[in-house]
């Protein structure tokens, strides 16, 4: 019984060594962010790793459809036009900002999107606001401070209400609309779009073979699922985004 109850007290020791020696190593190491990225699920994303397969252009009638031309101000008074995007691969985005809805999540995901590539300076946004009467320079200033957008490249952009619709619903084909019987007076789509450095829109080909045009935006890329079974497409935009960022118009 004896070297039995000394096996015992052996592992109890070892495991007390390991316990005062490793655990707080650890818990100092998730605390500071610095656990391996290839031990989380979400390595792909935070090492910014894009996949090999080439993204393809949207053609219309068979030929490659660029970024129509806009020209509106932004939030530091600074006239902004689709010129100012060149040699950028960005994000196109139609928004408000009292919307209560949707226009959160989807920047907060752009935020996130922001934060993970700060390193890349030929990364930019473009949000369009359909509220253009309220979201005046100022507002659209508070609202760059209220959600910590730092890249001097995210433009929030305001101006004539008809041209930036037009925009949305017939250069993009992203839908907004305005009107009473709307939450928030507004409605527009939850969808980013993505440009090239030289202003082509890209995207995807699904396992069909047809072009996934748009970006998901208003799934959080925290919660992976939204309460319909809807998954994020933030880290597939963010892929795609590093392909245009490291490969050009490859």
């Amino acid at each position: 019984m004896k070297p039995r109850n000394s096996s015992y007290i052996g592992i109890s020791l070892i495991i007390l060594i390991f316990g005062i020696i490793f655990i707080p190593k650890i818990i100092d190491r998730i605390q500071n962010n610095d656990i391996v990225r290839s031990d989380s699920r979400s390595s792909k994303i935070d090492h910014l790793i894009s996949d090999a397969d080439p993204l393809a252009f949207l053609e219309i009638d068979g030929n490659k459809k660029k970024v129509p031309a806009f020209d509106f101000i932004n939030q530091n008074g600074k006239r902004i036009s689709n010129n100012d995007f060149s040699g950028k691969a960005y994000v196109i985005e139609f928004f408000f900002t009292t919307c209560t809805t949707i226009c959160p999540v989807m920047n907060n995901n752009l935020v996130h999107l922001q934060n993970n590539l700060k390193n890349y300076k030929d990364f930019g946004i473009a949000s369009f606001s359909i509220n253009p009467e309220y979201d005046t320079v100022e507002i659209l200033k508070e609202y760059e401070k209220e959600y910590g957008i730092t890249n001097q490249s995210w433009h929030l952009l305001t101006g004539d209400k008809e041209k930036i619709y037009d925009l949305a619903n017939n250069g993009f084909n992203l839908y907004a609309a305005s009107g009473t019987g709307f939450k928030d007076g507004f409605e527009h789509s939850g969808y980013f779009a993505l440009i090239d450095k030289q202003g082509y829109i890209r995207c995807r080909i699904d396992e069909l073979g047809n072009p996934k045009i748009y970006y998901r935006g208003s799934v959080d890329v925290k919660e992976k699922y939204d309460i319909d079974g809807e998954e994020e497409e933030i880290s597939m935009l963010q892929e795609d985004l590093l392909k245009l960022i490291n490969n050009g118009i490859k």
